[in-house]
């Protein structure tokens, strides 16, 4: 098990209900494969410049531990779902 934190943005085109429902969609996957430590809701922010024709997007940081293969698993989902503008994954 090591340890991971991935940064997610996700659209606020369809409202922030929509991006909440996603940040818990990606709660629950990771709880399924790892150890979750801490999600931390950013919430809305200005993005640094206009993505799909959006200035705006609804920021979240998940801190987690999980087996080595899982965040490739992860980025796989992250881009395929519509809803998400960008991510990141890092190892701690």
């Amino acid at each position: 098990m090591s340890k991971y934190e991935t940064v997610a943005v996700f659209s606020l085109k369809e409202g922030e209900e929509k991006a909440k429902e996603l940040v818990e969609k990606f709660k629950a996957l990771i709880e399924a494969n790892g150890t979750m430590e801490a999600v931390d809701e950013w919430g809305q922010r200005k993005l640094a410049y206009p993505i799909n024709y959006e200035t705006d997007g609804y920021y979240v940081l998940y801190t987690y531990e999980a087996d080595v293969a899982f965040p490739a698993e992860l980025e796989r989902v992250l881009n395929i779902t519509d809803g998400v503008l960008r991510h990141l994954v890092v190892a701690r």
